[in-house]
């Protein structure tokens, strides 16, 4: 089984019409989301065995959010309930369909998050990321859970997903990241927010660690130089590799032996990308359990050939998500034609 822990929220998505004829302001339309929400739910909708663990309100958009679990074939036993309401998020949607977010999380039910028992014996990966691990005090219970894990032999997978209006403080968040980083055994991160990680420039050749050409060598081409020198610090530091996505552009894996592997990314009609970070995640690591390779070891035995065939049916899925509006993830089947 694979337990993905974090916060469920529910995203308000503007609709295609206006709240009232004449009314210049979208609807907005409410969809169950957050990042370890839809991770879960991508990975039961793929059929790997899944639990999720967080805290959800007992209002009625938590119990919308647990039906959807449910639906998905995800265990909620692992689920914590608590009277205060939902976390929401207003996103806002852009010409090309990315989305950013304003967040509403004061007094909400899973920021009270409390560090469970140890997991199930049969648990073989623990997921984490997002918001969960910035917002007190449930922040400090899932790095709570991250470490014990780790330390009694579970495979770790984080995606950050930075969300900086939600970090009052970036150099201590920062540092932090980095104490995760020997009980990790996959970080995957998009190239943006690698560039924050680092506090470094957005653009080719600018700042310190850029070389002349201002990116890297290898399969990896587009990616920064300073996201591939921090990427390479990050992997000396623990985990066994780094998944880099960008966008439309594709993913790279960097492994801790120098390894580097690039895949394009699928072309498709975008909706909007809500969730497809998300979903990424999630068949990074279905994929990984079809490979034998939830552990540090098996994913430093992998191959090339078994890193495309990873990156690539990540990137189908991805962009299935993408097709559609909101967090949708695919369903095994739709992936495999």
């Amino acid at each position: 089984m694979i337990v993905v822990a974090g916060e469920a929220l529910i995203d308000l998505v503007p609709g295609p019409r206006a709240s009232a004829p004449g009314d210049p302001l979208p609807a907005l339309l409410p969809r169950r989301g957050g990042g370890p929400y839809n991770t879960a739910l991508a990975l039961g909708r793929l059929g790997s065995p899944t639990a999720f663990c967080s805290r959800i309100s007992t209002d009625s958009f938590g119990e919308a959010l647990l039906d959807g679990l449910r639906g998905g074939g995800v265990d909620t036993s692992l689920v914590q309930r608590g009277g205060e309401p939902t976390t929401l998020a207003v996103a806002d949607i852009s010409p090309d369909g990315s989305a950013g977010y304003g967040f509403y999380a004061e007094g909400t039910a899973d920021r009270l998050f409390a560090l469970p028992p140890a997991l199930p014996e049969g648990v073989r990966a623990l997921s984490l990321g997002t918001c969960s691990l910035v917002l007190e005090p449930g922040a400090s219970a899932y790095e709570a859970l991250l470490r014990r894990e780790a330390r009694r032999g579970v495979f770790t997978a984080l995606d950050p997903n930075i969300r900086p209006g939600l970090i009052p403080d970036a150099d201590a968040y920062r540092a932090r990241f980095c104490s995760w980083l020997p009980d990790l055994g996959l970080l995957k991160l998009s190239e943006e927010d690698a560039l924050w990680l680092a506090a470094a420039p957005a653009g080719p050749g600018d700042g310190p660690a850029d070389g002349p050409a201002g990116v890297a060598g290898g399969a990896g081409g587009g990616l920064p130089y300073a996201v591939v020198a921090a990427a390479r610090e990050w992997l000396a530091a623990g985990p066994a590799a780094i998944v880099l996505t960008r966008g439309g552009d594709g993913l790279t894996v960097l492994t801790r032996d120098g390894g580097e592997v690039a895949v394009p990314g699928e072309p498709v009609t975008v909706v909007d990308t809500i969730g497809a970070g998300d979903t990424v995640n999630a068949a990074l690591l279905h994929r990984l359990e079809a490979h034998g390779a939830l552990s540090c070891a098996a994913v430093a035995a992998l191959g090339a050939d078994d890193w495309r065939d990873i990156l690539r049916f990540a990137a189908r899925a991805a962009a299935v998500t993408c097709s559609r509006a909101g967090a949708e993830p695919p369903f095994a089947a739709e992936l495999a034609a």
